[in-house]
């Protein structure tokens, strides 16, 4: 039997459920923007009205602002994109058990084996959407096809609230004279090549020459011609088999106490660096950093935040942690230990998106690095390699850390 993908994509999610939360904004230009004073104010996420005036993801405020003067601004609100997000996949559990996130907000789920009982994958499909839209008052595109890649592609072709079907019939015809950089898999520095070498469409690259093309990127590049001829074979994954947690976090009993901001300061980088490195290994980015703080009289304090932009990165989750200890902490006694975990996790998706943020490509370079160095650290040891910072005779903290048998887990009954 030929696999049956589908790929659920929720339309403008974020601003999708401010907007249902909020019956005020209805009929509104909405954006979910970040905090003027943290990245610069930029859009994170905007409606279908917004998106009629041009405002578009990564901007800053001042600019949609100008496309469109009566723009409503909204923060956002992780923990009820979370709440909707697992809404959703009770609704996929319904029809499958193989669902595989890609982000907070998509999912690709394999339905060959569901037919029997709910009839043709665009059925399905369309049952789908209405169970979408009366169940959760939220709209989704869904993509049919018979792999993962082109039910991603068929997805993004009709938005919102749409559903297409992309067959191994008509592949050719319907998606090889798209941009090339409409497959997945097909990020800036690939795309920049790609055009070097005179390829600009899904078409070209399928025609190309596969040895060429791995010779350019290597296995990468004959995965790029093997997904362009329709030819991609990866398997959904098991629900069962993403077990994911729901904070992911350190701490340490400093080797003395802490009596200066400074060496507090120290400790945050290091409980950083470590909770990073674990958020990397699970594939999670977090929408929020808790931070523990146990004084010398064993007095224990403990402070959240939720952020404006899902991370993993050091120094985003030790800006976080050393902001709220400069806010909350008075230091009327000596500092005993500290934690940081992350929390409201979400699917780290496995893509080149387009960013948040307003300089993608430094964002990647400095997210290859922080994978590099947890490489590194994972083959030679904590030590091999370090922040300036952690670099003191007499206040070492790799020897005398507790957390490789203990990890904190702030919320864990």
């Amino acid at each position: 039997m030929e696999r049956a993908i589908l790929h659920c994509d929720l339309n403008n999610f974020y601003a999708s459920v401010e907007c249902r939360d909020f019956p005020h904004l209805k009929g509104k230009a909405v954006a979910v923007c970040g905090r003027q004073e943290e990245r610069h104010g930029i859009v994170l996420a905007k409606n279908e009205l917004a998106k009629k005036y041009g405002v578009s993801t990564g901007e800053p405020i001042f600019q949609a602002k100008k496309k469109c003067p009566h723009l409503v601004i909204t923060p956002p609100h992780y923990d009820r994109y979370l709440y909707f997000s697992n809404l959703a996949k009770e609704i996929y559990l319904s029809f499958t058990n193989q669902i595989e996130p890609f982000g907070i907000d998509e999912c690709w789920l394999d339905v060959t084996g569901s037919q029997t009982l709910f009839g043709t994958p665009y059925e399905i499909a369309e049952t789908i959407r209405q169970q979408f839209y009366s169940q959760l008052g939220l709209t989704v595109s869904v993509g049919v096809s018979f792999n993962k890649i082109f039910a991603k592609l068929a997805s993004d072709l009709k938005k919102p609230n749409a559903t297409t079907v992309i067959t191994k019939e008509d592949f050719q015809e319907t998606i090889w004279k798209l941009p090339v950089e409409s497959m997945l898999g097909v990020g800036r520095a690939t795309l920049k090549k790609l055009h070097e070498s005179g390829v600009f469409t899904i078409g070209e690259l399928a025609q190309s020459n596969e040895n060429y093309l791995y010779a350019m990127f290597g296995k990468n590049g004959s995965e790029l011609w093997q997904n362009a001829n329709g030819r991609n074979e990866s398997p959904v994954s098991y629900v069962q088999e993403q077990e994911q947690p729901k904070s992911i976090g350190n701490s340490i009993t400093c080797p003395k106490d802490l009596e200066q901001e400074e060496q507090a300061q120290k400790v945050l980088l290091y409980l950083s660096e470590k909770v990073a490195g674990r958020m990397l290994r699970h594939g999670v980015v977090a929408c929020g950093i808790h931070l523990m703080i146990k004084d010398c009289l064993f007095q224990t304090r403990q402070y959240q935040q939720t952020i404006e932009i899902p991370t993993r990165q050091v120094k985003d989750i030790y800006a976080v942690a050393c902001r709220m200890l400069k806010q909350h902490y008075k230091w009327k006694q000596p500092i005993r230990a500290l934690g940081i975990s992350g929390f409201l996790l979400v699917p780290q998706a496995q893509k080149e998106q387009v960013s948040f943020f307003t300089n993608t490509e430094e964002l990647i370079k400095e997210e290859k690095l922080e994978e590099k160095i947890a490489n590194l650290k994972d083959k030679y040891g904590k030590q091999i390699i370090t922040y300036g910072a952690l670099l003191s005779k007499d206040f070492d903290l790799y020897k005398e850390d507790i957390n490789n048998q203990i990890p904190y887990r702030p919320f864990q009954k």
